[in-house]
């Protein structure tokens, strides 16, 4: 991949190798990034459920029915979290092997551009997929905080 065995690599082109295998460790990083924000946004959800769930047990049927939608509701944002973690990680662990097939390739001397191409590529899309998914519960949490805020209103009187 590189030209050269690693037996008679000189100081630089193994510097290179190391140079290029380092732009993925900060793709790497932005990714643990974004699975520390899609897991304090599942820990936030999940207290908004145990609190509505304790709330519609002792809540009238008729507020336990607008409660059951909330929850309804949460549990879909939750599942758009799910796909953003599970695609962010699929990303991680698909740029890792980009990285490993970088070395084993510039160990064995052997053609991987191929293989380098296609698992960082796919960590690529798995990573902008996350995003959007994120984006999307992002807009369904807006969207809820929304309704909510226009329920709120229709309770107070207007003023005069």
């Amino acid at each position: 991949m590189f030209g050269f065995s690693l037996g008679s690599a000189e100081p630089d082109s193994i510097a290179h190798i190391i140079q290029v295998a380092l732009a993925p460790a900060f793709l790497l990083s932005a990714l643990a990034t974004l699975l520390n924000v899609f897991s304090t946004r599942l820990g936030r959800i999940s207290d908004k459920v145990d609190a509505l769930s304790a709330e519609a047990a002792r809540a009238p049927e008729a507020e336990a029915a607008r409660l059951s939608r909330r929850l309804g509701y949460l549990r879909r944002r939750s599942l758009l979290l799910d796909v953003a973690v599970v695609l962010a990680s699929l990303g991680g662990g698909l740029i890792g092997l980009a990285v490993l097939t970088l070395f084993v390739g510039a160990l064995r001397d052997a053609a991987t551009a191929s293989i380098l191409f296609a698992c960082f590529g796919t960590a690529l899309i798995c990573t902008v997929a996350a995003i959007g998914a994120f984006m999307a519960e992002i807009l369904m949490a807006g969207r809820g905080v929304r309704d909510e805020v226009d329920r709120q209103q229709d309770k107070v009187p207007p003023r005069r």
